[in-house]
């Protein structure tokens, strides 16, 4: 793994990603979260909307041009999608999706932000002479009340970490449902989410495995926090031992709001002999409505995004000979307190040549 942390430029500590490792204990998705504690209760939830006032995200954002191109080229090369359409645009940020489909010949959009941010986004919308065809709102969706009572175009780009991360895609169907016309389209309108794994001895024993031996002190009883340190970072492309297996794709101008939790089986084949340290997500955004179908992936293969890849780190080092594979499950839900954060919860198996395990691990990403 490339050992990056994670640079959001003043917003690391708002959006950083933890996976919190327990023992299988079914209370995480009961309600019964006996390992709660004062510090539970400052979560992403209270950061969120603070954190995306700061510029340096969104410039993140904006010079992750695998994510801001693809979104460019959607809208210009798909005028028939915008042209004369009243669009929303969820989440606006600094309302460069709004300025893209302004320019696209879009009849009016409105741009709404609930963060600082949107008091910076109507300056720029000035400042390129589109204030009489956007209209910035500051406000959160749910709060908010259009001057329209429908829009032919619902436009944001949702995705967090391990997709689902922060929760933003609850508030486009709420959009959606409230606000899209009969007939109208959702942009992206597809997302899939995919899990394979990689061997990743040299970053688990610095970070994890350290542990055991500090200055001739035995720390180990930190190795569970180590494990569940912010694991969104780049995969080498030649770490990956085994297949990929799609868990879920969603379709987001029809699913339903609780169909962002789910559970998924998976079966990963391994294409080598190798150890496996640590099972690795990512996800593909598709734009099907185009002309010719458009979108772009953040897997270790594709360009790397500023949303890298979540590693989720296994307790056990599993050893897999080629043709083996690891079967099992992964339940995905929002967590009970902060809807913002993501429970997951991980059965998988090997009965191999070599390792014979089966095993249920619990993380949190907050």
């Amino acid at each position: 793994m490339t050992s990056t942390e994670n640079n959001n430029n003043g917003s690391d500590e708002t959006q950083k990603t933890k996976l919190i490792f327990e023992d299988a204990d079914e209370s995480m998705y009961d309600g019964g979260d006996n390992n709660a504690d004062v510090a539970d209760d400052i979560t992403s939830a209270d950061y969120y909307f603070d954190s995306y006032s700061h510029f340096g995200i969104h410039e993140e954002m904006l010079k992750d041009v695998v994510r801001t191109k693809c979104y460019q080229d959607v809208i210009y090369k798909n005028k028939f999608l915008i042209k004369d359409k009243i669009v929303l645009d969820v989440g606006a940020g600094t309302g460069i999706l709004s300025l893209f489909c302004a320019k696209a010949g879009a009849a009016h959009v409105y741009a709404v932000e609930c963060s600082q941010m949107a008091d910076t986004a109507k300056e720029i919308v000035k400042s390129n002479g589109f204030s009489d065809v956007i209209t910035v709102l500051k406000g959160k969706i749910e709060e908010i009340e259009l001057p329209v009572p429908k829009v032919d175009v619902i436009i944001s780009e949702w995705m967090g970490y391990f997709l689902l991360y922060e929760n933003m895609l609850d508030t486009v169907l709420y959009a959606r449902d409230k606000w899209l016309v009969d007939g109208g389209i959702v942009l992206p309108d597809k997302a899939s989410l995919y899990l394979t794994a990689i061997e990743d001895a040299h970053y688990k024993d610095d970070k994890v495995e350290f542990w055991d031996d500090v200055y001739g002190f035995d720390m180990s009883c930190i190795k569970r926090k180590a494990i569940t340190e912010p694991l969104v970072d780049t995969v080498d492309g030649n770490q990956i031992v085994t297949d990929s297996k799609m868990l879920k794709t969603m379709d987001i101008s029809k699913m339903a709001s609780g169909d962002a939790s789910f559970t998924a089986p998976f079966k990963l084949v391994a294409q080598r002999n190798d150890h496996i340290h640590a099972l690795v997500a990512y996800f593909d955004v598709s734009f099907t409505m185009c002309h010719k179908k458009m979108g772009f992936s953040t897997g270790p293969k594709s360009r790397a995004t500023h949303w890298k890849q979540t590693v989720l780190y296994l307790e056990d080092v599993l050893t897999i000979c080629e043709g083996e594979t690891i079967t099992g499950s992964m339940t995905i839900a929002q967590n009970k307190k902060n809807p913002r954060d993501v429970d997951i919860k991980l059965n998988y198996s090997l009965n191999g040549q070599h390792c014979k395990i089966s095993r249920t691990q619990l993380y949190r990403m907050r």
